[in-house]
């Protein structure tokens, strides 16, 4: 049998009356909303051009030539 509900003040709340007895051992599985896209957010496609050009940030100069060296601790050539 499948019951849902939600947590409210730190409490799991059952929709409905679902006629449990006090005291009964109860399993719950977590199933995360899926996200609401806001119209204001746009489209995916905006939201990943805003994150464009950013994953080098931090990285140094001899990123691109030395991978191996960052990535796995080989020597550099």
């Amino acid at each position: 049998m499948v019951y849902h509900g939600k947590v409210s003040n730190g409490m799991i709340v059952l929709d409905g009356d679902p006629g449990l007895p006090e005291g009964a051992f109860v399993s719950v599985e977590v199933s995360a909303p899926r996200p609401v896209c806001d119209e204001a957010d746009g489209t995916l496609a905006e939201g990943l051009l805003k994150l464009a050009g950013s994953a080098g940030d931090g990285l140094p100069g001899d990123y691109s030539v030395q991978l191996d060296h960052y990535l796995y601790g080989v020597a550099k050539r």
